[in-house]
């Protein structure tokens, strides 16, 4: 490999580093969420997996000069990466429009990193990298279905211990009303106490403005279990990776007797296909 060539791998690996570290800092300053990061270190397990199956490493070539055959080498080359890489991530994945163009949007990020934060001039191919994207329709849980969770203490002591708590770590999520990443990093010393009572404060996504949630007792009850239970830890929940986040959400439906199927349309490369989910009002004990 010649002088002008570097490997992906590394500095993906770099990139990942100085965000942790404070080195890449957002457009206004502020620190990037862990979580974000988090999210970083999983497409770079997408890349090191894509580079077993090609049996090659994906390489950085810097582009110096105006010479055309490198040029129009290398946009061949990224095309063929960027088709490839995304073939990978909807086949040997099966993962929808949403999160693949979620990984392409990172990996955008990432070669912006390189040209303006390590000098590395990449070229511009990047930029046709296209970010898909979908409207996923929201299901929601019924509220005489969220009083099950939350009072039925009969369904809560016959599930395992993993499976409790994913229950109060959803409950808690319905209570206050956030996406799973920010719920996730919701830390002890953010819930502000004032007498007898408890707030959360959590930014609005449209205006960006802070609201303080009042917390019911039933979620004050989790997040003080969870204190309990953290030893060093400054999150109040426990890092659970998301798919088996997703599963326990799935026994628990299960074993509560929620299987009504309902139609969930989700679309792969454009094309629109429909998902069978549960959901029923109904309860099967164990």
């Amino acid at each position: 490999m010649n002088q002008s060539e570097r490997i992906l791998i590394p500095l993906f690996e770099r990139f990942i580093k100085d965000t942790y570290k404070g080195r890449r800092l957002k457009a206004d300053g502020s620190r990037i969420k862990n979580q974000t990061v988090r999210n970083y270190e999983y497409i770079l397990d997408y890349l090191k997996e894509f580079e077993v199956i090609e049996d090659k490493p994906i390489r950085i070539k810097t582009i110096n000069g105006t010479n055309k055959r490198i040029f129009l080498a290398e946009k061949k080359y990224w095309k063929k990466f960027y088709l490839g890489f995304t073939n990978y991530l909807y086949t040997k994945k099966a993962f929808h429009d949403n999160y693949v163009g979620m990984v392409i949007k990172i990996i955008r990020i990432f070669f912006n990193y390189l040209n303006k934060d390590l000098g590395i001039r990449t070229g511009e191919f990047y930029k046709d990298f296209y970010v898909s994207r979908e409207d996923v329709p929201i299901i929601t849980l019924l509220p005489d279905q969220l009083q099950f969770l939350i009072n039925d203490s009969e369904f809560d002591r016959q599930l395992t211990p993993a499976l409790k708590k994913s229950k109060d770590i959803f409950v808690f999520g319905c209570t206050v009303a956030l996406r799973v990443s920010d719920l996730f990093s919701i830390q002890f010393n953010d819930i502000l106490s004032y007498g007898q009572a408890y707030y959360l404060p959590v930014k609005t996504i449209k205006t960006g403005t802070e609201v303080r949630i009042k917390l019911p007792e039933y979620a004050i009850r989790i997040a003080k279990k969870f204190r309990l239970a953290s030893k060093k830890r400054n999150q109040l929940f426990p890092p659970i990776p998301r798919t088996r986040f997703n599963n326990h959400l799935k026994q628990i439906a299960e074993l509560a007797g929620w299987t009504e199927e309902i139609g969930k349309f989700r679309n792969r490369r454009g094309k629109a296909f429909e998902e069978a989910f549960r959901r029923g009002s109904g309860r099967r004990r164990l």
